[in-house]
Formats: structure tokens, sequence, C-alpha cells
């Protein structure tokens, strides 16, 4: 099993800048690639990003590319997610995920967090 927990949302301006953190426990990640989600109020989930166990592969929704940097640390067992620019659009609840395939759809992701609330402001 494994546990994660996100932290770092908030409420912040158009414009700026948030990071998001998910750490993990019960298992090590480092076979797994980690995924970031998102759900606005009224919307089905949508992918965000994915990075691959060894950080070879890296894959943004359209919508965030250019903006939005995903990282991870497997000593930390932490993965992370730097926003920048943020618009008012961006304003979801913000999931990470983990799953022994790469990919963008969530049926893939086999462990959750329970997420943080990203609210931009205009």
């Amino acid at each position: 099993q494994v546990q994660l927990v996100e932290s770092g949302g908030g409420l912040v301006q158009a414009g700026g800048s948030l990071r998001l953190s998910c750490a993990a426990s019960g298992r090590t990640l480092n076979t797994y690639a980690m995924g970031w989600f998102r759900q606005a109020s009224g919307k089905e989930r949508e992918f965000v990003a994915v990075i691959s166990p060894t950080r070879s592969s890296i894959t943004y929704a359209a919508s965030v590319k250019g903006r939005f940097t995903i990282s991870r640390d497997n000593a930390k067992n932490t993965v992370y997610l730097q926003m920048n620019s943020l618009k008012p659009e961006d304003t979801a609840v913000y999931y990470c995920a983990a799953s022994l395939s790469y990919g963008f759809s969530a049926s893939l992701y086999d462990y959750w967090g329970q997420g943080t609330q990203v609210t931009v402001s205009s």
C-alpha cells in the first residue's frame, strides 16, 4: 500500500505561483509513475502531468504546458508540481496519484492522495 499526502495548496492571485508537494509513505515510489490530476467544481477529473520513475519521461496537459513543472525526489519519496503564471481556470482540487504504468488516464492509477485546494483569484 502507498499513502499519498498532498500539501501546498492555497489562494493566490492570477499570475502568481504555488508549489504542491506529494509525500508518500508505506512503499518507495521509485517504481511508480507519478501523476497530478485536478478536478474543478462540477467538472470531471482531468490529467495535469506525469513523470516516469526515473524522470526520463514527462508529459503535460496542453493547458498547463510551459507554466507547470513536475519533478520528483525519489530519495525523499516526494513529488512536486511547480505552478507558475496561474490563471483563474487553474482553480481546482489537485490530486497526486501513483501508477505502475505511465499514462494519462486516471484509471491507470492505483493510489491517490486526498487532494489539496488551489484557488486562483482574478
